[in-house]
């Protein structure tokens, strides 16, 4: 059971969801710890989220 909800976390973190939600779903009372538990999914996603950042700010200075 463990695994399968580790698994689901993990997918739904990777896929882009909020970790606040993701925390809420596993019942977890702090965000910190989900933040914890999952940090190895996360080192990409900042490179990703600055690039993001950067199309909008091109998108919306034309």
């Amino acid at each position: 059971m463990h695994d399968l909800r580790h698994t689901h976390a993990s997918l739904l973190i990777m896929d882009g969801v909020p970790v606040k939600v993701v925390s809420e779903r596993l019942g977890h009372a702090n965000v910190a710890f989900t933040m914890h538990t999952y940090q190895h999914l996360l080192p990409g996603m900042g490179a990703a989220a600055a690039r993001q950042f950067a199309a909008l700010l091109t998108a919306h200075t034309r």
